[in-house]
């Protein structure tokens, strides 16, 4: 498309994309065959959100915000292809689909830098776009995600999850803080089980939040544990 005619490619443009939806779905399929947790269009939907959130509270312009919203909605596709480097694969599908809507490279050379540093192996916060998605993901943790209901699974990933009742994250513009609250059922499990399996995720948070010149918390059942 000649770069008169790009346009303002929005998150409802994206949203409503079919070739978008099937990439969704499909990696929906894939990561319920390997026995991942929901990666539908409830997560990609929810990180869109946060990440855009995030970054309208922290003063950052609309456009930017929105660009993080289709970098989030956008960031989980490469799962359709394979698990293995999915944020890579899922930054060069973007790229096809974005420039096919119209979008100029100038932004979605930014989306597809966002969703290829969300995963924890090797990405890192190197652009608000970038941090705003990696909290908007990694702070998705929520019992609506598990796709089986079985309190004595031995997957602790699907515990966690399905012990987690509630789940915010909370933007401070005054104070600059990004604090993640939980609530946790610890009939379910231990608070530290949380701990266990997503230290790594809490300091990518970490790192990102102080990209963004914030500082990073962790509050659970009303006590600050970070």
């Amino acid at each position: 498309m000649p770069d008169s005619e790009k346009k303002r490619v929005t998150v409802d443009d994206v949203r409503r994309d079919h070739e978008v939806k099937v990439f969704i779905a499909k990696a929906n399929e894939n990561l319920g065959i390997l026995g991942y947790t929901e990666h539908g269009p409830r997560h990609a939907g929810l990180v869109a959100d946060i990440a855009e959130n995030v970054l309208l509270r922290l003063g950052f312009t609309e456009r930017q915000a929105e660009l993080a919203a289709v970098a989030g909605y956008l960031h989980d596709i490469g799962n359709g292809i394979n698990r293995l480097d999915h944020g890579i694969g899922a930054a060069l599908l973007s790229r096809h689909v974005l420039n096919r809507l119209g979008m100029p490279p100038e932004e979605y050379a930014e989306v597809m830098c966002a969703i290829g540093n969300h995963e924890e192996q090797y990405g890192e916060a190197v652009s608000p776009l970038a941090a705003a998605v990696i909290l908007g993901d990694k702070s998705d943790v929520h019992h609506t995600r598990v796709r089986v209901l079985d309190p004595d699974t031995d997957d602790i990933h699907d515990r966690v999850n399905m012990a987690t009742t509630h789940s915010f994250l909370n933007v401070d513009p005054e104070g600059m803080t990004i604090t993640l609250e939980l609530e946790i059922d610890t009939s379910i499990i231990q608070v530290m089980h949380y701990f266990e399996i997503f230290m790594a995720r809490m300091a990518m948070c970490r790192r990102a939040a102080e990209f963004l010149g914030c500082t990073f918390s962790i509050v659970i059942n009303g006590t600050r544990l970070l």
